[in-house]
């Protein structure tokens, strides 16, 4: 029943965000924001609902082990799983902005969150935690984030004629039926996770860093892979970057600000797989074809996962 529940609860969570989006891009499009600010706004915020809502329940009932794993899960499957698949049905050629300022800050995030995490191993502390100061330490550096998109937003207006032109009243109806699916469907799957943990006997953070995450990634997924299907790399590649930058400074830091979080030291390893995935997407951009994603690396990609996978079944 649990697993039931948990694959409803994703549904459910999904479609949320999709009518979300939706509707806010519509609503957006009524009051002439323009394309690009609307895909760097709302629909970033949307493809990363899911993972927010999952990680305020997490948060607010307590289970911080979930709340962490989603998002480390979440960067993770994001660049070995997503971008191998994406990279697979179409090799990515990365525009050099997104070399060398885009990927390099994703890895920042992870070198950050490493750092703060680790109280214990930097400062001596008995116990360590992301704490509402470094809650808010991540949220100013999403707020740079932030500037620097809007900078992007200036330079490039492009028109996207894909944004739905709907209603005023169908647009709204959109943001509130969207709004009560991602509440609803972040409570079922946060429940479900922590029943399905108790059932097999793993920790939460073994199912926040696999089913959890991968679940909440559904979104990224499937606009990555049918991205490179119409052979649009930079949407392939910008979507899962700038996702883990949004996991990591905005979700995170809302989480810990909510509640601080305590941090087991053996999620060391996830987080070292983190920086790992940034680091390794980053090296990539140098080897055979420059600034290209390549199918052999991509294989690559999804074979260190399914590795990583592994190991996180046998430690949990």
């Amino acid at each position: 029943m649990s697993i039931i529940l948990l694959i409803i609860g994703f549904v459910i969570l999904i479609k949320g965000a999709d009518l979300l989006v939706d509707g806010a891009s519509a609503l957006a499009k009524r009051f002439k924001v323009s394309d690009i600010v609307i895909g760097l706004t709302i629909v970033a915020f949307g493809t990363s609902a899911p993972e927010l809502v999952v990680n305020l329940f997490a948060s607010f009932q307590g289970n911080t082990e979930i709340a962490i794993g989603n998002i480390v899960g979440s960067n993770i499957a994001n660049i070995f799983l997503i971008l191998g698949v994406a990279g697979i049905i179409y090799p990515l050629t990365v525009k050099k902005d997104t070399v060398w300022k885009e990927i390099p800050l994703s890895l920042l995030a992870a070198l950050v969150l490493g750092f703060m995490a680790n109280d214990a191993l930097l400062d001596g502390r008995g116990y360590s935690m992301l704490s509402r100061i470094d809650g808010l330490i991540l949220l100013c550096f999403f707020a740079i984030f932030l500037y620097y998109t809007g900078g992007i937003a200036k330079s490039n207006e492009v028109e996207d004629d894909e944004i739905h032109k709907y209603k005023l009243s169908k647009a709204i109806l959109y943001i509130a039926i969207g709004l009560v699916g991602l509440v609803g469907g972040g409570k079922l799957v946060v429940d479900a996770a922590v029943s399905i943990a108790t059932w097999l006997g793993v920790s939460q953070a073994v199912i926040g860093l696999t089913v959890v995450a991968v679940g909440t990634s559904l979104p990224e997924l499937v606009t990555s892979a049918v991205a490179a299907l119409k052979k649009k790399p930079d949407i392939a590649i910008g979507n899962v970057v700038g996702s883990n930058i949004f996991n990591i400074f905005w979700i995170l830091g809302i989480s810990a600000v909510i509640r601080p979080l305590p941090f087991n030291p053996v999620a060391n390893m996830d987080i070292l797989m983190t920086i790992l995935a940034s680091f390794l997407l980053f090296v990539w951009m140098f080897i055979g074809e420059r600034h290209k994603l390549q199918r052999w690396q991509s294989v690559l990609f999804i074979l260190i996962y399914v590795g990583y996978t592994g190991l996180l079944f046998a430690r949990g």
